[in-house]
């Protein structure tokens, strides 16, 4: 039985549960917890934090899966951070930031009857995920899930996340946007981050910006201006559009009134958090 749901259902569901997921990432738990295990470098700290479940991976692994990345910044920190803390130790790590940052955000809502029923919705979508052409999610799907509600819907938040990401990144490749083309165009959208935010993070220059806003306006995408053209703005629904595609199993697993309750509880619990200043001010492209 195939269950319809509404257009881009799948997306409003999608988004607070994956902003909630990347809170801990922000959080001053995090960077905490990792130099407790010796990786104090901020971005040595994401990196692994975010690759440990595929193990004791390379620079390579790392860019093809997190996509838009400068290869060079991350051949800085790995592998030689699996010298310093296992993967092992940094799922611990992140896992002990998470119960921190999410206790820290949500007060005691951490013990509601909302958070535990989140949980079990989030987890019953995942039970329709596949592994198969999806690294980070696979590798994420291995870990076990934890037993406190709070932390199991973190956890499948995480799957759910990487789930869709996996699949985001084909569609970006079928729209023929390289790593940074992808981040310069979703920025112009306004929903993405902010273009401080992806030089200081990434580790590009505003000089490969720069030359991606050009091959942008090369293909028609972008005008003078730095603004998407209609043809690049129908690009960037289409590459969502696929995404949905994709990524329609997880919540058609759910059906059309447990997504709309998943959805609800999530923007409820990212409301929460965001109040209690689970992100930098000026981390958005446009405020």
């Amino acid at each position: 039985m195939t269950t319809t749901l509404p257009p881009r259902a799948v997306r409003r569901c999608h988004h607070p549960v994956n902003l909630f997921h990347s809170t801990v990432y922000f959080s001053p738990e995090f960077g905490e917890e990792l130099a407790g295990v010796g990786v104090t470098d901020p971005h040595a700290a994401y990196f692994a934090g975010r690759a440990a479940a595929m193990g004791a991976v390379g620079a390579g692994a790392v860019a093809g899966t997190f996509y838009n990345f400068n290869h060079a910044l991350i051949a800085r920190h790995l592998p030689a951070v699996w010298e310093t803390a296992s993967p092992a130790d940094v799922l611990a790590a992140r896992l002990r930031a998470v119960d921190r940052t999410v206790r820290r955000l949500l007060g005691d809502a951490v013990d509601s009857a909302e958070l535990a029923e989140a949980a079990e919705l989030a987890l019953r979508a995942t039970e329709a995920c596949t592994r198969h052409a999806r690294p980070l999610y696979a590798a994420h799907a291995d870990l076990p899930v934890p037993d406190a509600p709070h932390l199991a819907y973190w956890h499948a938040a995480t799957l759910l996340r990487e789930h869709r990401g996996d699949a985001h990144l084909a569609a970006l490749l079928g729209a023929g946007l390289d790593p940074l083309e992808a981040v310069v165009s979703h920025t112009a959208t306004g929903t993405g981050v902010s273009p401080r935010w992806v030089l200081a993070s990434r580790g590009w220059e505003q000089s490969d910006w720069d030359a991606a806003v050009e091959r942008l306006r090369e293909r028609g995408l972008m005008d003078e201006g730095g603004a998407l053209t209609e043809a690049g703005a129908a690009l960037r629904e289409e590459v969502e559009d696929h995404t949905d595609r994709m990524d329609t199993a997880p919540y058609a697993r759910l059906g059309a009134a447990g997504v709309e309750r998943l959805t609800e509880l999530a923007k409820g619990f990212l409301a929460r958090a965001a109040a209690a200043g689970a992100f930098p001010r000026d981390l958005a492209a446009r405020g």
